[in-house]
């Protein structure tokens, strides 16, 4: 349903590695990267001047983080993962990657089969992986 999401970090590079490692379990991986002379007129990364990173799968980046933007306050972003071994795999490797514990993998109250693990990433943004689906 959601066709793309952006984000604004402070450190491109930093937060590419990252991103390339958390989101690896979950078979996300870099797709796109369009230096700031490409930038498109009137996107978020002509106002910024920073380069853009799109991570995805198959044939489309669904994710995209924007460098020297403005963190944003209080976002959060919810990865679909295909398994529960996809949601511990996505917290352990994000934990590797440098990213700190927000919600160990686990049964979370939004319905009996929402299983989620959250981490803040670099920056502090909140992100999650959750799988709706029975054990």
């Amino acid at each position: 349903m959601i066709d793309h999401l952006n984000i604004g970090v402070s450190d491109i590079e930093r937060s590419r590695v990252f991103y390339e490692k958390a989101l690896a379990p979950l078979g996300l991986e870099l797709m796109l990267s369009i230096p700031p002379e490409q930038a498109e007129e009137g996107g978020e990364q002509q106002k910024t001047g920073g380069a853009m990173c799109g991570f995805g799968r198959a044939h489309k980046p669904l994710f995209w983080i924007v460098g020297n933007a403005k963190v944003g306050e209080a976002t959060h972003f919810a990865f679909i993962a295909r398994s529960r071994q996809e949601v511990d795999d996505f917290y352990e490797a994000a934990l590797a990657a440098g990213g700190t514990d927000n919600g160990a993998p686990g049964i979370r109250r939004y319905h009996e089969d929402y299983y989620g693990a959250f981490v803040y990433d670099p920056d502090g943004i909140n992100i999650e992986a959750v799988c709706n689906a029975p054990e």
